[in-house]
């Protein structure tokens, strides 16, 4: 009790609030040091005025002066609004719903350019919308896509402008017509279907019309090139018939001239007498008169040589 007493009193109490102090200055150094991270932003008002933009990095504020006022995503960042009733001009009611796709450029506007400038930005695209669909005819809505993200993406960036934003794409999400109009849409697609059918079905049919018939074309041409080749070959093959039949007879023909040549020969050099040539005469005559000639012409000196071998038969009979 006595020793803890001694402590007590040998404590200095000048110490004590100095290690105090110093905890807390170094509680609200540790407290006023922020770090930024990439892609994002801090603006700092300082006395309730803006002051600064911090970047990526680290940052110490004074502390009760300096206050961070808004973080900023400076990332590309997208908000998908619920559909908008919009009228055509066709007087057709539908339902459209948009995504746009936006970033932060200028820290200093967006904080103090707008006070809800998402809030803005959404009421901006349905009037937008609105106002250009209304200038369209329902299947030109249904068609023209591109069109009215185009248009609606440069009124945007134009009216998003001074709020430090930059509307980077505007996208229609879904289009919905009322559903009598979607009956009445499924009705002409399915029979524009049925007609495409028909009409492939009609293109197939006279296709195969036509192959069938280019077919019989083909086949007749084939057959009537391979009648006039078989008539060709067959007169060439007569040709060559014919030709080895003449070369035939005139090889005949000129084999019975040669025999015949070479028995004058023979004769000649034989030099017959006149009664063997009158003898050969008669043998000659006796042929021609076995065939079926109803005349037969006799030279003079065979008739007097037949004569005299009759007068020869008919002694001989009477000596007999």
């Amino acid at each position: 009790m006595n020793l803890n007493f001694i402590l007590a009193a040998t404590v200095n109490p000048g110490l004590i609030a100095g290690v105090v102090i110093a905890v807390v200055l170094l509680l609200l150094v540790i407290a006023n040091i922020h770090i930024v991270p990439q892609a994002r932003a801090y603006v700092i008002e300082r006395l309730g005025a803006y002051s600064a933009t911090w970047k990526t990095g680290l940052h110490v504020k004074i502390p009760f002066i300096d206050k961070v006022a808004v973080k900023v995503n400076l990332m590309e960042q997208v908000a998908d609004f619920p559909p908008q009733p919009v009228i055509t001009k066709d007087n057709v009611r539908m339902q459209i719903d948009t995504v746009v796709f936006y970033q932060i450029t200028d820290c200093k506007l967006f904080a103090y350019g707008h006070a809800n400038p998402m809030a803005a930005i959404e009421n901006l695209t349905s009037t937008t919308l609105r106002n250009i669909i209304g200038e369209l005819e329902l299947d030109s809505t249904l068609t023209s896509r591109d069109i009215i993200n185009t248009k609606m993406r440069s009124i945007l960036v134009e009216a998003t402008d001074p709020w430090g934003i930059k509307v980077t794409r505007v996208e229609l999400k879904n289009i919905i017509p009322p559903k009598e109009i979607q009956d009445a849409m499924e009705k002409q697609m399915k029979a524009e279907r049925e007609r495409r059918e028909a009409i492939l079905r009609a293109e197939g049919e006279r296709n195969s019309a036509i192959l069938v018939a280019e077919g019989r074309k083909q086949s007749m041409i084939l057959e009537a090139e391979a009648e006039k080749q078989a008539a060709i070959l067959k007169a060439e093959a007569l040709r060559e018939a014919t030709i080895r039949e003449a070369e035939g007879e005139a090889e005949a023909i000129l084999k019975v001239q040669e025999a015949n040549a070479t028995g004058i020969r023979m004769i000649n050099e034989a030099a017959p007498s006149k009664e063997v040539l009158t003898i050969k005469s008669l043998e000659a005559l006796a042929k021609v008169a076995d065939g079926k000639a109803t005349k037969i012409i006799i030279p003079s000196e065979i008739q007097s040589l037949a004569g005299l071998v009759t007068s020869a038969a008919e002694i001989a009979k009477e000596t007999k």
